[in-house]
């Protein structure tokens, strides 16, 4: 039997918890509103939200799937708490939740469009909370995590040592209730293994983000990166990223004070990237920016240069929607010790970042070399550290 399953989310821990269970949905992210959906209960607000993200989905497809839209609501003292969205309310919230419990609604739709059948369910677990200090708080909102799940708080992630007890389904609280899912599907005639045996539709590109994060040295690399990035920027004005990726630099940006917005080609890319900077990321080509003209402080490329095959009309573009005095900050070709040590010879061609041809390219543009660093990769087996250069060029 095969099943087109789509998860009408873009929590990765909705995906992960299916991945976990052996479903490797395809994702489709609704674009739903959220702010704006009322109900009479917190409850009814999740199984609302959730109806709302499965139709959308379902309104856009040309073929017949089995979708799923999940939406998580926290209950406390009657009221519903989604995502906090920033530090200050999240703070807020969790010292009112500490050392108190509440229930974690998720509202499940499955809409089956071969059969025509919709079921709407809503599971509700307990939490009990820690009596978190101030300093654990505010420590745990800095890394970001609670900003961007619903209740200010995760039990599969940062947060778990703060939740001290549940009453209830587990996976529920991490955003889709597995029993409750089995039995949805099949009372609209599918069962669960058949999930296993589905032929995944995911595209090169889907499989290229789901790993990005890792194959580029994961958050430790990302942290040294963007410190090194940071100490070229401007403070205070605006930050255009090119190729955001999955957004992990650029939440690290935003963390040391930076306003990031951020740009790229790849969709796949863009569902993680939503979620590290929500509301912040778009779809544009870096070589045709979705940007007027002298709208940027600062224009960043992190590991992009060495992968295109022409960078000059990347470069004319940071010079168009840079303001005057504004920044390019770019990593570049390594040092030939980090090529050697790559395993790669001096001759292999890799001329686009290479300093030399983006000096000469960038003063075409009015862009001006005034300015360079460094920040350490991971230590590999050999014990020897890579090392990456970061430049910066001035728009006059």
């Amino acid at each position: 039997m095969s099943v087109r399953f789509v998860l009408a989310s873009a929590s990765p821990a909705r995906l992960k918890t299916l991945r976990g269970a052996g479903v490797e949905p395809e994702v489709i992210v609704s674009g739903v509103d959220e702010d704006n959906v009322t109900a009479e209960s917190p409850g009814e607000l999740a199984r609302l939200l959730a109806t709302l993200k499965a139709r959308a989905v379902v309104a856009d497809l040309t073929e017949h799937a089995t979708v799923l839209g999940c939406d998580s609501v926290l209950e406390l003292d009657g009221v519903a708490y989604g995502k906090p969205g920033t530090p200050e309310v999240a703070r807020e919230r969790l010292r009112t939740m500490r050392g108190r419990s509440g229930v974690l609604h998720t509202g499940h739709c499955l809409i089956d469009t071969s059969s025509k059948q919709e079921l709407r369910e809503l599971a509700s677990t307990t939490v009990q909370f820690a009596e978190l200090t101030d300093e654990e708080i505010d420590a745990y909102v800095a890394t970001g995590e609670p900003l961007v799940v619903a209740g200010s708080f995760t039990v599969d992630g940062l947060g778990g040592p703060f939740v001290t007890g549940i009453d209830g389904d587990y996976h529920n609280v991490v955003g889709v209730s597995l029993p409750l899912l089995r039995k949805m599907l099949a009372e609209v005639g599918i069962p669960w293994p058949a999930l296993w045996k589905s032929s995944p539709r995911i595209s090169y590109d889907e499989i290229e983000a789901a790993r990005y994060d890792d194959t580029r040295g994961g958050v430790a690399r990302a942290q040294a990166a963007a410190a090194a990035v940071n100490s070229l920027l401007p403070k205070g004005g605006r930050v255009l990223e090119l190729a955001v990726g999955t957004g992990i630099v650029g939440a690290e940006l935003v963390a040391l004070g930076n306003l990031v917005h951020g740009v790229d080609v790849s969709t796949a890319m863009l569902r993680h990237a939503k979620v590290r900077l929500p509301g912040h990321v778009a779809a544009g080509d870096a070589g045709r920016l979705p940007v007027a003209e002298r709208r940027c402080d600062a224009v960043v490329a992190v590991w992009l240069l060495h992968l295109v095959e022409d960078s000059e009309p990347i470069i004319a573009e940071v010079a168009r929607v840079l303001r005057p005095g504004g920044v390019f900050v770019t990593t570049t070709e390594k040092t030939d010790a980090g090529r050697y040590a790559d395993g790669r010879g001096p001759t292999e061609y890799r001329s686009h970042d290479a300093l030399s041809h983006l000096v000469a390219t960038a003063a075409r543009y009015g862009l001006t070399l005034d300015a360079a660093t460094t920040f350490p990769g991971p230590r590999r087996t050999s014990g020897d550290v890579p090392v990456y250069p970061v430049v910066r060029f001035r728009r006059t």
